[in-house]
């Protein structure tokens, strides 16, 4: 209402005071002055926010509060303040003969300390909120510090710089107490106007609040101008098939802590196809960010077929990193993504995208694409930098049962083809054992067992890892005097080397109980589900027992009847003194 008033009564008026002496020389300082203090923030305040958004130290508490102090100090009390530092008698003041005062110099110190604040705080919060993911990735793909700083933080925190800055330049533009009181001399707007006020009263006071008015205005609609986007067509050059890679087995030892978790976790691989298999919360994508440099720990030992690289940045590893969330740039398209990586090689780029069947889609950025299109955009972006490793944390998670198929299919296809040696972690054991030839099961940051995945399938070493390689049932039994585990009312003929009547916890995978009409045992059909490339079977031996179990149709297995079965009893595993729910709690979590 007051604009609204003041615009009327402007419009309205005789003599505005637009011919008043030094009127438009305080408009040209105001906007000069404004501008260069704004250009000022940005340079030193947008490092200083990227600083405070990743740093959580007391130190960076107390800066926190330092920057904010101008917005509490009344603008008077900040002329103050200043004069304590820059005044005509102070050291620095008598050092530049006074120059800091009375002076555009001293305008401007004034507007970019009562103003700095804005553009800080605002790109502070831009910067905190870009997913941190993204520098990391950036990382992996032999970006240093400045160059993700430039590359992908300013983008990414680009609107909130935007926005803080125009607040910082409206700010400086109307900013009277600290100038008048550090530098009288030469008039500002504000300061203009409030001599005209003393002097004459409020006709004349119209004209430079007009002014002050029109040039916020068409500040703020500058700064709300949004250049179209121009899409350049991708140069993509002729595409060149990447030559057969040399096989790179990984070992480490690893200590790290991340607050009450402590990952200890040591393993040298004997195949170039490596899984870590695990629930949430095992440690499996703090591993990979280990291998990968992201989160190097002092003592850490890593290796890429022998070569010391645990001293190396994550930047000069040579890894391509695809991370779980399928993180890209929402800045780029998917050729700037697949060309990237400072190793990045643009005709084997092309071959990449092309083999991706990304070829098509060159010029999309990431929210035009489907989920599985984006993975398959980050998986180009690894592959086009000709990495030695390949890490993929749990890279086809998120996506939907028909894609994640064809997702692992086609990386299965490219570890063949091409000699991909990769370095999995998933919670998926059908993934593992697709994309692996080792496996490490792993719980609370500690091995449970490593080996070949067939021999680890075959005979976990514990419930725990049973569950974690996909047996759903881990059961109670106890072992007869003849050397058979009964339990349920069933005797199955095993190996153990433990004496009779011993308490024991064992399992079989489902697909080694057969169900035939003449098998040696019986249970009643407790549940039964067609999945489309089998039928689920849920078996119940006496009162306690459930066995898991696989059907060809569901006419073998009619729900609540019986059925007759057999069990290889060499595929039989049994472990002494473990309870059935050994793995629960880790399971749980």
């Amino acid at each position: 209402m007051p604009l609204v008033y003041f615009a009327w009564r402007f419009a309205t008026s005789g003599d505005r005071g637009f011919g008043e002496s030094g009127l438009w020389a305080a408009a040209r300082t105001s906007v000069a002055s404004a501008s260069i203090s704004t250009v000022i923030v940005l340079l030193l305040g947008v490092p200083l926010a990227r600083w405070l958004a990743t740093s959580t130290g007391a130190f960076a508490r107390v800066v926190t509060v330092v920057v904010q102090l101008p917005l509490a100090l009344p603008p008077v009390m900040s002329g103050i303040v200043l004069i304590y530092l820059v005044g005509p008698y102070t050291w620095l003041g008598t050092h530049v003969s006074g120059g800091l005062t009375g002076t555009t110099a001293g305008v401007v110190i004034a507007q970019t300390f009562v103003a700095a604040p804005f553009l800080i705080i605002a790109a502070r919060s831009a910067f905190a909120e870009r997913d941190p993911a993204l520098d990391d990735l950036a990382a992996t793909l032999g970006h240093g510090a400045l160059a993700r700083f430039l590359k992908v933080d300013l983008p990414l925190a680009a609107d909130g710089i935007r926005a803080g800055a125009v607040l910082t330049w409206l700010r400086a533009l109307g900013e009277y107490g600290a100038t008048v009181l550090l530098a009288y001399h030469p008039y500002t707007l504000p300061v203009f106007t409030s001599v005209q006020f003393s002097a004459t009263g409020l006709p004349t006071t119209q004209a430079p609040t007009a002014l002050a008015l029109g040039i916020a205005v068409v500040g703020l609609l500058l700064a709300g101008l949004r250049l179209p986007r121009r899409r350049h067509r991708a140069r993509v050059p002729s595409p060149v098939h990447p030559q057969a890679a040399a096989r790179v087995p990984v070992g480490f030892a690893l200590r790290q802590r991340v607050g009450d978790f402590d990952l200890q976790l040591a393993h040298r691989a004997g195949s170039d196809r490596l899984a870590v298999l695990g629930p949430s919360g095992s440690g499996k994508t703090l591993t990979l960010k280990a291998i990968a440099g992201l989160n190097a720990a002092p003592g850490d030992e890593v290796d890429f077929a022998g070569d010391a690289v645990a001293q190396v940045p994550a930047q000069l590893r040579g890894v391509g990193y695809v991370p779980q969330n399928r993180g890209l740039f929402p800045h780029l398209t998917v050729w700037e993504h697949a060309t990237f990586g400072v190793r990045a090689d643009p005709a084997l780029a092309a071959w990449w995208l092309q083999t991706l069947g990304l070829d098509q889609l060159l010029d999309r950025r990431p929210q035009e694409l489907s989920g599985g299109e984006r993975q398959r955009v980050s998986l180009a972006a690894a592959l086009s930098q000709n990495p030695r490793v390949v890490l993929l944390d749990e890279p086809f998670s998120a996506l939907d049962v028909p894609v994640r198929a064809g997702l692992q299919t086609t990386v299965r296809r490219l570890q063949r083809e091409s000699g991909l040696s990769t370095v999995l972690v998933t919670h998926d054991p059908v993934e593992a054992a697709l994309l692996a030839d080792e496996v490490l099961v792993i719980a609370d940051g500690k091995l449970l067992q490593a080996g070949p995945v067939t021999e680890v399938y075959r005979r976990p070493a514990s419930p725990t890892v049973a569950r974690l390689v996909g047996i759903p049932d881990v059961a109670v039994g106890r072992l007869t005097a003849g050397g058979a585990l009964r339990a349920g009312g069933c005797e199955f003929l095993v190996t153990t080397g433990l004496p009779a009547d011993t308490p024991v916890t064992w399992c079989v995978r489902p697909q080694d109980v057969v169900l035939r009409p003449d098998g040696e045992h019986h249970a009643v059909v407790e549940d039964a589900a067609d999945l489309g490339s089998h039928i689920a079977v849920t078996l119940r031996l006496g009162d306690d027992v459930l066995l898991a179990a696989t059907a060809r149709d569901l006419s073998q297995v009619p729900v609540g009847g019986t059925c007759r079965f057999d069990v290889d009893p060499a595929r039989v595993v049994v472990w002494a003194d473990q309870g059935a729910a050994a793995g629960d709690d880790i399971l749980a979590k």
